[in-house]
């Protein structure tokens, strides 16, 4: 049984079950099939050795469907995890749609990390895109349908520019096997910014932000596990040890929080974080090391755990009380405690805790850093870390069940979405505890002790600092207050910076025409002035004209014509 499984490319059990789904009718079949694909994708990987295992050919290309390395090994792992989890979460739902997309979308996502060359890497690239939209679109929302349509088109230009890049890169060097390169060409530039688009780098991710909130209650919850991490791969792949990830990975980690702290849309706030924990990744891998690479494939194990659960508690909340909004929450933990308690365990994990998940991994990242001498990097990811604590370990909660009452008193989260957190939850408690089993499968051997009390002690410090300012803060009422309001981000760039140009641009354009207008029909008219009193009716001339004299002019030029043309 298993040889016959080892002989099937991962992705194409999930696209099966996809298929499938369209002729099973709802029911419990079908949510079988939902969980019963990712457990068996996970035996297939875990079970399967390490190497090249499915090549086809395309057009004269040898295509590598299935290459199984350390790398590859642990996100595509996470991945069936991730697809199992969201699945689970959804168990109630009774949309063909949504269940089709959501195993389409883990596929290709799959399907993308396996690939050795890029020319598969390119199909599944664009599967992603496709599949994921539909998740948007399931919200059947005026406002999510021009979502998602922004959301498509960015990720699909992302492929454009991916296929561009192989391309050039083929023609420069005659392969296309997806191994590491260097920015030393037009080609690998537009890979880059490819695989960047996809990672929400800084001033391309402003379509996380608004497609993620923007999908179903579940949807978020999956488009939160694999469109990103799948681009932190690819990074991690193909540009391990460019320098420039440090400075871009910097940027992604520090500039969210400040957007994430004004922010009323819990989920929204959530879309922050998720770009301000791909910061971390993102510069580990442009440190590069074994052990910079070690926490980023680590952190992003970690992360889409802890994330998830995160989405999966606010969107709960969501289900129940039909809102996501902070202003309209509060006081929740009353009839929703389940719900409470994992929501903090997932605020706990992200914000780094000892004995939690975020613990274990981020740490990886931060003493790569400093191994390399780093230091403004080093302190800029912390300032981060206290962040994340601000706005994802402390707003998310709080806001939601414990600061002011809302006087809503709604049910308690259904028992499938509390299996599905509670699981989530015990593998970021376990994780957090016993960090060998995650550093048993990660791309290096890992010589790492995250629980010394030289790193216990300063992780303490500075999360206990940081509550201390949030409290601080808050009782003196300097905290942003959480109101009813559109955070444009830096999208105002366009919708209101740029318009705004143009409107001016276009007024003072209007004001010169019309100026130019008025001084040219002044002179015009000045001209007809002085031409009709000099050549006019009235004039001078016309006076002096008797009628007979006009005759004999008239006559004199025909007759002068009639010469010309007799002998010309």
């Amino acid at each position: 049984m298993l040889d016959l499984l080892h002989q099937i490319p991962t992705a194409f059990l999930f696209f099966s079950s996809a298929f499938i789904l369209l002729f099973l009718p709802q029911g419990l079949a079908r949510n079988f099939v939902l969980l019963g694909t990712p457990i068996i994708a996970a035996i297939q990987i875990w079970t399967l050795g390490m190497g090249d295992f499915s090549q086809i050919s395309f057009f004269g290309f040898e295509l590598e469907l299935m290459r199984l390395d350390s790398l590859s090994r642990i996100f595509v792992l996470i991945f069936c995890l991730a697809a199992f989890l969201g699945n689970l979460f959804a168990w109630h739902l009774r949309d063909t749609i949504q269940q089709v997309s959501a195993l389409a979308y883990a596929g290709s996502a799959i399907g993308a990390a396996l690939s050795g060359d890029m020319i598969a890497l390119f199909f599944y690239w664009e599967g992603t895109a496709i599949a994921s939209v539909f998740l948007i679109w399931a919200r059947r929302t005026e406002g999510s349908y021009w979502t998602g349509m922004r959301y498509l088109i960015i990720q699909i230009m992302s492929g454009v520019i991916l296929i561009t890049g192989v391309a050039l890169y083929y023609y420069d060097t005659g392969s296309i096997t997806f191994e590491l390169m260097e920015l030393g060409s037009i080609a690998t530039w537009l890979i880059f910014i490819s695989f960047g688009m996809k990672c929400a780098f800084p001033l391309l991710h402003n379509w996380l932000q608004d497609s993620y909130p923007a999908a179903t209650i579940t949807g978020t919850v999956i488009l939160s596990a694999f469109t990103t991490k799948l681009a932190v791969y690819a990074l991690a792949r193909g540009f391990a040890g460019t320098e420039i990830l440090i400075y871009i990975g910097t940027v992604m980690a520090l500039f969210p929080i400040f957007f994430a702290e004004i922010e009323n849309d819990l989920r929204r706030v959530l879309a922050y974080s998720l770009n301000n924990q791909l910061g971390f990744m993102v510069v580990g891998v442009g440190i590069g090391t074994e052990l910079a690479l070690n926490g980023t494939a680590s952190h992003a194990f970690a992360h889409i755990l802890y994330k998830a659960l995160l989405f999966m508690s606010v969107g709960a909340v969501m289900y129940r009380t039909g809102t996501s909004k902070a202003s309209e929450l509060g006081g929740l933990y009353r009839t929703m405690p389940k719900t409470a308690i994992f929501c903090l365990i997932g605020a706990a994990s992200i914000s780094a805790f000892p004995l939690f998940s975020g613990f274990i991994t981020k740490s990886l990242t931060l003493s790569a850093v400093a191994h390399e001498h780093y230091t403004y990097i080093w302190l800029a990811l912390v300032f981060a870390s206290a962040g994340v604590l601000s706005h994802s370990g402390i707003k998310i909660p709080f806001f939601t069940f414990f600061a002011h009452d809302s006087g809503r008193r709604p049910k308690e989260a259904p028992l499938h979405m509390l299996l599905a957190m509670g699981i989530t939850a015990f593998l970021c408690i376990f994780i957090g505890i016993f960090p060998n089993y995650l550093y048993s499968i990660l791309p290096y051997d890992v010589n790492y002790k995250p629980y010394t009390m030289e790193h216990i002690a300063g992780q303490l410090q500075l999360l206990l600092f940081a509550l201390l300012a949030f409290a601080i803060i808050y009782r003196r009422g300097l905290h942003p207050p959480e109101i009813r309001a559109v955070n444009l981000d830096t999208d105002i760039i366009y919708r209101k910076l740029i318009p705004s140009i143009v409107l001016y641009v276009s007024f003072v354009l209007t004001a010169c025409f019309k100026l130019i207008n008025i001084f040219l029909v002044s002179i015009f008219e000045s001209l007809l002035s002085r031409f009709h009193h000099s050549h006019g009716p009235d004039s001078p001339r016309a006076a002096s004209w008797p009628a007979g004299a006009m005759v004999i002019s008239i006559a004199s030029l025909l007759g002068l014509a009639l010469f010309v043309i007799f002998f010309s």
